[in-house]
């Protein structure tokens, strides 16, 4: 796997890149200090599996790095570490489309365990934000424990989502525009706002940042990749 660090602070970008081999000892990783830097490897490395965002960099204002590494990158997950970890914040992340938000107070168990969430597709929000952010009500008996991916598929057929409706969804919560999920899955663009009302309909929720935050406290798994014979 290869990873992107965006990082100003040199001893975090070593410290994640042991972090990161926790993860795959053959990692390759790519290291970046400012914003440029951070998008001409995005641009250039053409396999990352993953970039690393801090919030705090030279030459970036708050979100708007992460907003152009998502419009650059989008299929990439990006998860930002920030020591910037106020509920509004990790919304705004969520909503542009980082999969991912970590405190840099977290433990290496912690960030590695998020990572590995994300990489098989899944959305980690810290817990205390789950706590803090309203989101709609789950059905008695669910909780936030991780599930595999089976178990993922289970937890959304009890939901009454459908696996057509799964797939649509994987590509949401990656950040995915309609018309991006219609060319993935050869759907209309109708057939798609049809899925993705009927999902936020099982999920109760009003919107793509909800819905994530219902599927990060149910600890339900994504396919990152939907793949499908076309």
């Amino acid at each position: 796997m290869k990873f992107l660090i965006v990082d100003d602070h040199p001893l975090i970008r070593e410290g994640l890149s042991h972090v990161l081999l926790e993860l795959d000892q053959n990692s390759e990783i790519v290291e970046s200090e400012n914003a440029d830097a951070a998008l001409a490897a995005a641009e250039g490395c053409r396999d990352l599996s993953l970039i690393l965002l801090d919030l705090s960099l030279p030459g970036a204002n708050r979100l708007s790095l992460l907003r152009a590494l998502r419009e650059k990158r989008e299929d990439v997950p990006v998860v930002v570490l920030s020591a910037t970890d106020d509920p509004g914040t990790i919304r705004e992340a969520i909503e542009i489309g980082a999969m991912g938000f970590i405190s840099k107070r977290s433990t290496t168990t912690v960030i590695v365990n998020a990572l590995r969430l994300v990489l098989v597709g899944g959305v980690y929000v810290p817990p205390q934000s789950l706590r803090a952010v309203e989101t709609p009500e789950l059905p008695q008996g669910a909780g936030s424990a991780e599930l595999d991916a089976e178990s993922s598929l289970d937890v959304l057929k009890r939901f009454g989502i459908t696996p057509r409706q799964t797939e649509v969804l994987a590509l949401l919560v990656q950040g995915k525009p309609t018309k991006i999920i219609c060319r993935e899955l050869a759907l209309a663009e109708g057939t798609v706002k049809t899925h993705i009302a009927s999902i936020l309909h099982a999920l109760n929720a009003t919107n793509r940042t909800q819905a994530l935050f219902v599927l990060s406290r149910l600890g339900v798994k994504l396919p990152g990749l939907i793949t499908r014979d076309r």
